[in-house]
C-alpha cells in the first residue's frame, strides 16, 4: 500500500475522538469516585454497628446475671434484637453448646460480616462465653448494585451527551479554517495578488493567516521575478541565435571563398561563446542556489587577490583611462578563484561605469573578527535609490534599452552575491554623488583559530 494513499483522520474528527475519551475518563473518575465514597460509607456505617451492638450485648448479659436458664436468656436477646432485621446473633458457651442462636443458614457468607466477642453468661452456664454478631450486608450490597449500574448509565450517556455537543462545538469551531481552506482553492498562479482576510479571525487563526499571506507575497514576489527571468534569458539568448541563424544563412545563398566562410565562423564562434558563458553563469547561479559552499583554502592576502584582478583589466582600464588602487588588506580562508571572480566582475562593472580618467578604488577591510569586506567604488553616474535593492538581480539592467547588451548580459553582479552567500556573506550597493560602491562580506571561519593580519586602511597599491 502506498503510504502517500494513507488518509490521516481530520481535525474534527481527531478532536470530538479526544473530547469524547476525556469526557469518558473524566465521567468515570467521578463516578468511580462517588461509588468508592458511599462503598466505603456503608462498611463504615456496618462495622460501627456491629460495635455499638457487642458493646450492648456485654451490658445486657452483664446486667441480666440474675436469669439463670437459657430460655431467659434467648427471650433477653430476642427482645434485644427486635426491629434489628439486618442482625443475627449467636451465643455459645466455653463447650461450644448454643445459648441463644438466630441465624439464616442459607444466607451466604459473601452477604455478611461478622463480630466475634467473649461475653459474661450465668455460673449455671459456665460463666465465660463467646457471642457472635451477624450484620446482614444485602441490602447495601443490592444499594450499591444499583448504585453501580446507575452511574455506569449516567457515565456512558453524559458521555454520548457531552460527545455531541463538543462534536457540534468542534464543527463550529473549525469552520472558520473551511472557509480558509475553501478561499485558499481559489488561489492560483494568475492570482496571486488576492490576499487572505484575517479580520474576524480566531487568534490561533491570524498568525497562520499572517504568514500564509506573507507566503503569497514571496510567491508573487518570485513569480514575477520568474516571469521577467524567461523574458530576459530568452531575449539575451534570442540575440546570438538570431545573429548566427542570419549569418549561416547568408553564408549559404551563394558559393563562399575560404576566407569568407572563416570571417563568418570567426563571428558565429563569439556568438557561441556569449551563449557559452550565459548557460555557465546559468549553471553556477543555480548551483550557489542549491546551496553549494565555497571551498575554502588556508587564509589568503585579499589584496594580493584584488591586484591579480586588476593586472588582468589592466588593457581595459588603460583604455578608459582608469586608474586602480587596491586600498586596506585582510587575510581570510577563502575559494580564491571565485573571490577573484567575483571581484573581477565588480571591476568590470566599475570600467563601465566610471567617469573617464577618474580613479576605482578596490577598498578590503575586516568588518568585525569573523567577517571581510570587499568592495569597489568608482566616481560616475547616480544609480537611483530604487534601482540599488534590484541591482544583484538576474538579467537586471538600470539602462532599460540595454546598451552594451553585447558585451554584458547582465548576471555580473549576481554572481557577486551568490558568492558572497556561499561564503556565508551578503552583497551591497550604494550610490550618492561621491560615487557607486559596490561591495560585498565574506565569513572567515578561521580567524577564531588565528589572529588576521591587517594592512593599513590609508596605504594605497595602485595598479
Amino acid at each position: 500500500m502506498n503510504v502517500s494513499s494513507i488518509q490521516a483522520p481530520s481535525l474534527r474528527a481527531r478532536l470530538s475522538r479526544q473530547f469524547a475519551l476525556q469526557t469518558m475518563v473524566g465521567l468515570s473518575l467521578v463516578c468511580g469516585a462517588v461509588y468508592l465514597v458511599i462503598s466505603l460509607t456503608l462498611s463504615a456505617r456496618q462495622d460501627d454497628t456491629l460495635v455499638k451492638k457487642r458493646i450492648a450485648v456485654q451490658r445486657l448479659l452483664k446486667e441480666g446475671q440474675e436469669v439463670h436458664d437459657i430460655p431467659g436468656i434467648k427471650h433477653l436477646m430476642s427482645d434485644f434484637l427486635a426491629g434489628h432485621d439486618d442482625l443475627s446473633l449467636v451465643v455459645r458457651q466455653e463447650n461450644r453448646a448454643a445459648v441463644f442462636e438466630k441465624d439464616d443458614p442459607k444466607r451466604p457468607d459473601s452477604m455478611s460480616k461478622r463480630l466475634s466477642f467473649p461475653v459474661q453468661l450465668p455460673t449455671e452456664l459456665g460463666g465465660a462465653g463467646q457471642a457472635e454478631l451477624i450484620y446482614d450486608v444485602s441490602k447495601d450490597e443490592s444499594l450499591l448494585s444499583r448504585l453501580w449500574w446507575t452511574l455506569l448509565t449516567a457515565s456512558i450517556l453524559g458521555t454520548f451527551a457531552v460527545s455531541a455537543t463538543g462534536f457540534v462545538l468542534v464543527k463550529r469551531g473549525l469552520a472558520p479554517l473551511n472557509a480558509l481552506a475553501r478561499r485558499t482553492s481559489e488561489l492560483d498562479a494568475s492570482r496571486l495578488d488576492q490576499r487572505l482576510d484575517a479580520a474576524g479571525q480566531p487568534e490561533e487563526v491570524q498568525s497562520l493567516l499572517l504568514q500564509f499571506n506573507a507566503l503569497l507575497d514571496r510567491l508573487q514576489v518570485a513569480y514575477q521575478q520568474m516571469g521577467a527571468f524567461n523574458a530576459d534569458v530568452a531575449h539575451e539568448l534570442n540575440n546570438p541565435l538570431s545573429i548566427l541563424i542570419g549569418s549561416c544563412e547568408v553564408a549559404l545563398r551563394r558559393p563562399r571563398s575560404a576566407a569568407e566562410l572563416h570571417d563568418t565562423l570567426s563571428s558565429n564562434l563569439e556568438e557561441l561563446r556569449r551563449i557559452a558563458t550565459i548557460v555557465a553563469d546559468m549553471l553556477f547561479l543555480s548551483s550557489a542556489e542549491r546551496g553549494t559552499p565555497a571551498r575554502r583554502s588556508f587564509p589568503m592576502s585579499i589584496a594580493d587577490l584584488a591586484a591579480e584582478v586588476a593586472d588582468f583589466h589592466e588593457f581595459v582600464l588603460e583604455e578608459a583611462e582608469l586608474r586602480v588602487e587596491v586600498r586596506g588588506d585582510a587575510r581570510a580562508a577563502v575559494d580564491a578563484g571565485l573571490v577573484r571572480r567575483a571581484m573581477s566582475n565588480l571591476l568590470s562593472n566599475a570600467s563601465r561605469y566610471a567617469t573617464r580618467g577618474s580613479l576605482i578604488e578596490v577598498r578590503i577591510a575586516r568588518v568585525d573578527p569573523r567577517h571581510v569586506s570587499i568592495g569597489v567604488h568608482n566616481q560616475g553616474p547616480v544609480i537611483p535609490a530604487e534601482h540599488l535593492p534590484r541591482l544583484f538581480d538576474r538579467f537586471y539592467r538600470v539602462d532599460p534599452s540595454r546598451t552594451n547588451a553585447d558585451r554584458n548580459h547582465g548576471l555580473g553582479l549576481s554572481i557577486v552575491a551568490a558568492i558572497a552567500r556561499m561564503h556565508g556573506g551578503t552583497a551591497i550597493a550604494e550610490s550618492t554623488d561621491q560615487g557607486t560602491y559596490i561591495r560585498f562580506t565574506l565569513e572567515d571561519p578561521g580567524a577564531s583559530d588565528a589572529k588576521a593580519v591587517a594592512a593599513p586602511a590609508a596605504s594605497g597599491r595602485p595598479s
